[in-house]
């Protein structure tokens, strides 16, 4: 197990009772972490945090199983100006939503705030169990979400969770509102530290390839070549140029083990960036 008895601090996306501090507490009771914690207002503001403080973790939502890749926590990890920061762990937590207010009365609530993740992930639940005409407003987590709720006349409501109820002292109306009851998200820890390899372990690799035929095709087979499962691939915009994308890759096995340097070598003479992102147990 890792020893993280000299981290000071572990920032997460805030404020207090959001999943991502949920998520937070279960790497601290997991690795036994007994650091200051830190809510932050953004995802890159976690990054940005644990980037420039040694002794330093972070939290982040990486991949939701309804919406896919959370693409401003992918987008901060690949360009870190401390190359050694990387992924040390995951954890996959299942989310229950639940519809918050001040009022008792579900029948009142005209508005409703909450991430736009929450909100796509409750469609449903909105459009057939909510008016109309219902309002949607659009806040940087569910939790402040919640916390905004004290500004605002009984009409309104948030999404979030029984524990965001909790922290904020709101009645739940409604528990479990989200269309896809099996909804996880993957939330990774990271910081400047060094993983060993376990009996199951995934590495996350971002790369870049020359725009031209076959480029991609060419890494891809790095792994075919390797028998290695390669289990996820997505693309995101290079924001340098139009039409060049940078892919975000996980596989099994872990950076330390002969067969996946080796791979990873022969990925990084076939692109022309290439960002290791983290070896760690799944």
């Amino acid at each position: 197990m890792m020893n993280f008895d000299e981290v000071h601090h572990i920032a997460y996306l805030g404020p207090h009772g959001s999943f991502s501090e949920m998520a937070t507490d279960w790497f601290c009771d997991r690795y036994h972490i007994h650091a200051a914690p830190e809510p932050l207002t953004t995802i890159r503001q976690v990054v940005e945090f644990v980037d420039n403080n040694p002794n330093t973790l972070g939290v982040l939502p990486v991949e939701n199983s309804i919406e896919g890749s959370v693409r401003e926590s992918l987008d901060n990890l690949m360009f870190t100006n401390n190359p050694n920061v990387n992924i040390l762990s995951e954890y996959i937590m299942p989310i229950h939503h639940c519809l918050l207010a001040r009022t008792t009365e579900i029948s009142s609530i005209t508005n409703i705030i909450s991430h736009p993740q929450a909100l796509a992930q409750c469609q449903n639940f909105i459009h057939n169990e909510m008016p109309f005409h219902v309002n949607i407003i659009e806040a940087t987590s569910t939790a402040e979400a919640a916390k905004s709720l004290v500004n605002y006349n009984l009409t309104y409501a948030a999404i979030g969770s029984k524990k965001t109820a909790d922290t904020y002292y709101l009645n739940v109306l409604k528990e479990n509102i989200n269309d896809d009851k099996s909804n996880r998200t993957r939330f990774v820890l990271i910081g400047d530290f060094e993983t060993e390899p376990t009996e199951a372990d995934r590495t996350s690799l971002a790369f870049s390839t020359e725009n031209k035929p076959g480029a991609l095709l060419e890494v891809l087979k790095v792994f075919l070549e390797n028998d290695i499962n390669l289990s996820y691939i997505s693309s995101r915009p290079s924001k340098q140029k139009f039409g060049d994308y940078i892919f975000i890759v996980n596989f099994d096995g872990h950076i330390k083990t002969p067969e996946i340097f080796k791979a990873i070598t022969q990925v990084r003479e076939k692109t022309d960036f290439l960002r290791f992102l983290g070896s760690y147990s799944k």
